[in-house]
């Protein structure tokens, strides 16, 4: 029972992690673009994912650990053009693996485990066009025709370098034009005659074949099919092993590629030999190779007046003793008829004076990152050297004086174009010799502080690029294309000696900003590259570049690189998006409108407080806050008056000759304070007022219409206010010398309208008999005081 259990367990464990591996697959892979390509490249997966849809396009399942392809991993692929498997661990394809893909177009299957190519893989791949099987582990190509019914394949690569050795008749069957065929074959021993002949033309033939017989005989089956011969990683020691490459003096061939070859000088004497036969052969190509030998030709060589030979490009060429290198007599008879010349990295200090007088035909001649210094230049360049040449590339050698330069070259009268960057002049002179056509100076990189006369006006393409400029102020009035970028300009160039300018470069300097003026005076400009720079988002500036009409179709480059460096506020934004705020575009407008709006309230509190009069409240504040401070004065102590009479001075003649003679000789008299009698001459008024009140036991408020109207009472009845609020007492006696209305006395004397509303107020009566009631009561009133 517990052995069922444990299987049962085991069965259960080993279900869930294979359902867990392929859900995981499914969601790791595939991982699409827009274009429906999946790239699932070093992602560790060790099966191809299931979770393809028939929509994928494109696959990369490169540098994963996939080693068997089944015959169900692809059945979703209908769609599919393009299949990358390289770098895997595959050992095993199902034969009908490939058996959906009838669309697709490239399928790479290097660096992987074959051990053996089944021509069933391909037989359902009508469409493919690119097929790589390098470096895998086979040895033939198999016993059936492996490409028979890939009739549309153009570009093939095969072979290793490990195991594969043999090439037979019939493994190319089926192909007739090819693009491109690479074949592998470091280990390659066996070539059967014949085995090429069957493709009529390709265009571009790679062997990386390390026997020359094998060599030898793939080259007599390609005389008439191959266009470009490439041969790599392949010695030619002595003069008989490069006799073995005598097929090529008969074929068809235009160009060939010699890349990481050895040479000697015997092979190469024997090697020219052979292909100025080539009737055909237009261009010699050396790349990263190595020449033994001090160029001591001792067999002469002929020369084929019918020879097309044109081009020669030599790059990264190692000359182990170049310093005793011969000055290559014996190969003048070569030179007439070529037309372009590329001997690049390959440490060329001296070009004698008689090989280059032999280059009548030269057109195009490079001789970058060499070693040429400026007196082997002038050797070089002597009188009666290369008489038609055009383009002159001499970038990155050893010159250092730019007069020196031009004066050596001064002579070639066709040159046009003058490559002479990345080299170290410095300080440029006044004045300098130039070719009279040249038209093209790329002078870039080359440590110049300040541009002088010293550049030809004739110029219509100047590349002053990665110097140390901070200005640009030349003549040159033919000039329509300036590259001026990673220089320390602030500013565009002045348009009026550059009037013709039609594409300008001015990136990577410190450039902050240009305006519409700036901008519009290159009447002729169609191109401008400003990027990179610090640009000063000033509102003048983003409101000219982001209204601009068309300055998209001239700005190179936009908008990704052009960005803000300031103001702060939008630092790193790019220029076109810029946004800046109302006070920081329209500072002097703001500061202005803010300025005259203080001056308007200022204005209107000055004109306010005229009127209403808030220095006399204020100074009465004033007053009475000094008043408060000081010591509290105990009852009864300093009254001198019983009553402070507060009224209009038109109500005065009821107030003087009535109340003022029927209070003051009642029995016992009340003594009354009358502002026009009792106030102290000279004293400020509002202090009259308030000292009167303090001294005065009650208040007594005449109201009238006149009192309402009346400035000054209203002063007395505010410093009332202050004191029924002060002192928390009902010292206040209203007298109603005639109907008035209760809103007629100011809302802010909130104390009042209390004991008006809570108080009965005495009121003068006209009737007579009823006067003398009303004196009566104001009498008790007056004499109330003495309750406390």
């Amino acid at each position: 029972m517990t052995k069922q259990i444990w299987r049962v367990w085991i069965f259960y464990m080993v279900i869930t992690a294979n359902r867990s591996e392929e859900k995981a697959m499914t969601q790791v892979c595939p991982s699409c673009d827009g274009t429906h390509f999946c790239d699932c490249s070093s992602m560790d997966l060790s099966t191809i994912p299931s979770g393809l849809t028939t929509d994928i396009t494109g696959l990369n399942l490169s540098y994963n650990s996939i080693e068997h392809v089944r015959e169900t991993d692809l059945k979703l692929g209908v769609n599919l053009r393009v299949l990358l498997l390289e770098s895997n661990q595959i050992r095993t394809i199902d034969k009908e693996s490939f058996i959906f893909l009838g669309k697709l177009e490239h399928l790479d299957l290097s660096n992987n485990k074959l051990t053996h190519l089944s021509p069933i893989w391909f037989r359902h791949l009508f469409s493919l066009q690119h097929l790589n099987i390098r470096s895998n582990l086979y040895t033939t190509l198999g016993e059936n025709p492996l490409f028979s019914n890939l009739k549309n394949l153009r570009y093939l690569r095969l072979g290793n370098n490990q195991s594969f050795s043999a090439i037979r008749k019939q493994d190319f069957d089926g192909i007739t034009v090819l693009e491109q065929l690479e074949i592998d074959g470091q280990r390659l021993k066996q070539y059967e005659s014949g085995s090429l002949t069957t493709v009529n033309s390709i265009n571009h033939v790679i062997m990386n074949i390390n026997d020359v017989q094998v060599l030898s005989g793939m080259l007599e089956d390609l005389t008439n099919s191959a266009i470009c011969v490439e041969l790599r990683h392949i010695a030619f020691n002595t003069a008989s092993e490069s006799s073995l490459l005598e097929p090529m003096s008969r074929s068809v061939m235009e160009k060939l590629v010699f890349k990481n070859v050895l040479f000697t000088d015997a092979s190469v004497i024997r090697v020219v030999n052979i292909l100025r036969h080539a009737k055909q052969f237009l261009e010699l190509e050396v790349d990263n190779s190595v020449l033994q030998g001090t160029g001591q030709w001792h067999e002469q060589i002929k020369v084929n007046r019918e020879s097309a030979f044109k081009v020669i490009t030599v790059q990264r060429l190692a000359i182990e003793q170049f310093y005793l290198f011969s000055d290559l007599r014996g190969v003048e008879n070569l030179l007439g008829n070529i037309t372009k010349a590329t001997i690049v990295n390959t440490n060329v200090f001296l070009v004698p004076c008689s090989i280059s007088k032999h280059f009548v035909s030269l057109l195009y001649l490079d001789l970058s990152e060499n070693l040429l210094a400026d007196p082997n230049l002038g050797h070089s360049s002597c009188e009666g050297a290369w008489p038609l040449l055009q383009t002159f590339n001499l970038s990155q050698n050893s010159l250092g004086d730019l007069e020196m330069t031009g004066r050596s070259l001064s002579h070639l009268n066709h040159l046009t174009h003058l490559d002479i960057s990345r080299n170290n002049f410095g300080e440029i002179p006044e004045s300098c010799q130039w070719p009279e056509n040249l038209k093209y100076l790329n002078i870039s990189g080359t440590q110049i502080p300040k541009v002088t006369t010293c550049i030809p006006q004739t110029l219509e393409v100047l590349d002053v690029s990665s110097n140390n400029l901070n200005d640009f102020r030349l003549k040159l009035p033919h000039l329509k294309e300036l590259y001026i970028a990673k220089n320390k300009l602030k500013t565009l160039p002045d348009a009026p000696f550059i009037p013709n300018v039609v594409a300008l470069r001015i990136s990577r300097n410190k450039l902050t900003s240009f305006s519409k003026e700036e901008f519009g005076s290159f009447s002729k400009m169609k191109t401008l590259d400003a990027g990179d720079n610090n640009f000063i988002c000033s509102c003048e500036f983003l409101s000219f570049i982001q209204y601009q009409e068309g300055i998209a179709n001239v700005l190179a480059n936009w908008p990704e690189n052009y960005i803000c460096d300031s103001p702060s506020s939008v630092r790193g934004q790019q220029v076109k998006a810029a946004q800046l705020s109302l006070f920081e575009c329209h500072r002097t407008l703001v500061v202005s409108l803010i300025c005259i709006l203080v001056v308007l309230v200022i204005l209107l509190i000055v004109i306010l407080g005229y009127k209403l009069h808030v220095i006399w409240y204020m100074k009465m504040t004033w007053a009475w806050l000094q008043a408060k401070r000081k010591p509290k004065k105990a009852y009864n102590q300093d009254f001198c008056y019983d009553a402070f009479v507060s009224y209009s001075e038109r109500d005065s003649e009821w107030v003087e000759n009535l109340m003022v003679q029927e209070l003051e000789n009642a029995i016992p008299p009340f003594k009354l304070c009358l502002h026009k009698r009792d106030f102290v001459p000279g004293k400020w008024i509002i202090d009259n007022i308030i000292d009167s009140i303090e001294k005065s036991h009650k208040t007594l408020f005449v109201l009238s219409e006149h009192f309402v109207q009346s400035e000054w009472c209203k002063y007395e009845l505010e410093f009332s206010h202050f004191r029924l609020f002060d002192e928390n007492n009902d010292s206040a006696i209203l007298i109603l010398l005639e109907p008035i209305q209760e809103q007629t006395i100011p809302k802010r004397f909130c104390k009042l309208r209390k004991i008006m509303n809570t108080k009965t107020y005495l009121e003068w009566p006209l009737d007579e008999n009823q006067q003398q009631i009303f004196w009566n009561n104001l009498k008790t009133a007056l004499k109330s005081y003495d309750d406390f």
